[in-house]
């Protein structure tokens, strides 16, 4: 019995990478009311990365747009309103400056939402080009329905 011996085929399977040119951006809106700020965050953060697309490639900026409303409303859970700190530090001595979620949530909602995604996103060049694509809103009303955004859907899976 001859063994027939096949060649083995080389198979050459090439990794898709995106270029900046062939980037294309969506506009996605995110209801925030009655949902858990870090569950809103997360997906935020992974629409604005692009890590929601089939050609995500990690060095290149190739997320979409995202709109946030009613972040007055997002909900926390424990005593994270209370216990969680902001710090902000002039840069002189005595300037260190405190305030905690409740307060933050009181005065301006979209800094907190802003500072949950700005925490999750990639710490590299990309991250500003990232941030301004978000646009958060404390209310039901924002500027952007000419964009005609999607809805992002996302569920408060602890509540």
């Amino acid at each position: 019995m001859a063994a027939q011996v096949q060649k083995k085929q080389k198979r050459s399977i090439r990794t898709y990478s995106q270029k900046p040119t062939e980037v294309s951006r969506d506009w996605h809106i995110v209801d925030a009311s009655e949902l858990s700020l870090g569950r809103v965050a997360s997906a935020i953060a992974k629409a604005l990365s692009g890590k929601n697309k089939v050609t995500y490639t990690p060095h290149v900026d190739g997320g979409d747009y995202v709109v946030v409303i009613n972040a007055k409303n997002v909900k926390v859970t424990g005593a994270k309103l209370q216990d969680k700190i902001y710090y902000n530090y002039s840069g002189y001595p005595g300037g260190l400056r405190e305030q905690n979620l409740a307060t933050i949530l009181e005065k301006n909602p979209a800094k907190a939402i802003q500072s949950a995604v700005y925490g999750m996103l990639p710490k590299n060049k990309l991250r500003p080009g990232m941030m301004l694509r978000l646009k958060v809103f404390a209310g039901a009303e924002h500027k952007h329905e000419a964009q005609s955004p999607k809805k992002l859907q996302l569920t408060n899976k602890k509540s």
